[in-house]
């Protein structure tokens, strides 16, 4: 039959490997927001460049690969921003630099509140740890005052 140490260590084994399971994901969210930050960065800075680009401007378009394409800039002042939801709509230079700074700004929030989750996480295991060791240890101390 198993003594309430034995019972409350199983629990702490099981809440433990839950918590490292919580960590991992909100971990992998954080490195889809990151990613998601870094594309936007990149975006900001197209648009940043494209802002000093005149008409009828020739461009190299990265195709991916790091391969390019020519292509001439037709109006430097349109371009066509994602919504989201498979819908793109045209937007003026300015109103494409607001929508992509919005959404910077809405990621790093995202990201500054997945890392506090897994702040909350990672200090919840360490207690858990702690209480996991102490509890071994008394354990061990009961076991060997019965073998004596």
């Amino acid at each position: 039959m198993e003594s309430k140490g034995e019972e409350e260590l199983r629990k702490l084994s099981v809440e433990m490997r839950f918590l490292e399971q919580t960590a991992e994901a909100i971990q992998s969210r954080i490195n889809m927001v990151n990613a998601a930050i870094t594309d936007l960065t990149y975006a900001d800075m197209a648009l940043e460049g494209l802002e000093k680009e005149k008409e009828n401007s020739e461009l190299l378009v990265p195709i991916g690969g790091s391969s390019y394409i020519k292509a001439k800039l037709e109006n430097p002042d349109k371009l066509i921003v994602g919504m989201g939801a498979g819908i793109s709509v045209e937007k003026t230079l300015q109103e494409a630099k607001e929508i992509i700074k919005k959404r910077q700004e809405s990621m790093e929030k995202t990201r500054m509140s997945l890392q506090q989750q897994l702040a909350q996480v990672a200090e919840r295991m360490s207690e858990d740890r702690e209480k996991f060791e102490k509890l071994v240890a008394e354990l061990r101390k009961e076991n060997t005052s019965k073998d004596v």
